[in-house]
């Protein structure tokens, strides 16, 4: 049986790393990270960024994922099954509440957008899809978390950041909060990765009735809270859309 190739799981490991960053990375950081000579780092790189897997910024000569990569990423997440049973109901909860929806599941202890429908008006908006979100700090982060307990050992070993004053960053407070997502069956996040910003999820289930991701919708807080609480309907509606792509997955009875 032949080996394993070096170079390819050495520029496997530079992609890995890079898709795991908001900010473009230099070659010594690179090179750093991965334990390997800056001179191999640089090759590798620009054999990557020669197929499109990496682009470099002429102004601060760091990388980021190309336009190849990603364009392969979106190729993977068209083909995702969460993502194709959810489509149409992700559509109706957008225009059900007027804002924007995402779909996420866990990915290394954060939470990946698969899907993301613009909220139905004409502002200026960013897609999402392939973005990772903190999970402590997100309610789709919450929802996948209250289901999967043991990702919050990886978390805390990690260090749960504090992304503003009201991130819940204390082992004990985030479990009781888990516990009370699991009792009522959503979650909800109340400026706690961006002080503008609210988020509302619920879990959706697969055949088996293991929590396979998160449903919600996210907005500012004039139109996702009253009384500093969510929205009763808005809630209402982002449960009933989880529980409607949990019974396309075969999550028969859901609950």
């Amino acid at each position: 049986m032949p080996g394993r190739i070096q170079s390819v799981e050495r520029a496997a490991a530079i992609l890995k790393l890079l898709s795991g960053r908001s900010r473009r990375v230099g070659v010594v950081d690179l090179a750093g990270e991965l334990g390997l000579p800056k001179g191999t780092v640089h090759g590798l790189l620009r054999t990557l960024q020669h197929v499109g897997f990496v682009e470099q910024d002429p102004e601060t000569g760091k990388y980021q994922l190309g336009a190849a990569m990603l364009h392969m990423g979106s190729s993977y997440l068209d083909g995702n099954e969460l993502r194709t049973r959810a489509l149409n109901w992700s559509d109706s909860l957008a225009a059900r509440s007027h804002e924007a929806v995402r779909i996420g599941t866990l990915h290394e202890g954060q939470v990946l957008i698969v899907h993301h429908v613009f909220r139905p008006d004409d502002s200026l908006q960013t897609l999402d899809v392939g973005s990772l979100l903190p999970a402590h700090a997100t309610a789709l982060g919450k929802v996948l978390l209250a289901y999967h307990p043991y990702v919050l050992d990886q978390l805390e070993a990690a260090g749960l950041d504090a992304f503003t004053g009201a991130t819940i960053c204390d082992r004990d407070r985030l479990e009781l909060e888990l516990g009370r997502i699991r009792e009522r069956g959503w979650a909800s996040d109340i400026g706690e990765l961006t002080p503008s910003q609210v988020s509302i999820a619920a879990p959706i289930k697969d055949r088996s009735g293991m929590t396979s991701g998160a449903m919600g919708i996210f907005g500012p807080p004039d139109r996702l809270l009253v009384a500093r609480q969510p929205r009763g309907e808005l809630v209402a509606y982002v449960r009933e859309a989880a529980a409607a792509v949990s019974r396309e997955l075969g999550a028969i009875p859901w609950g």
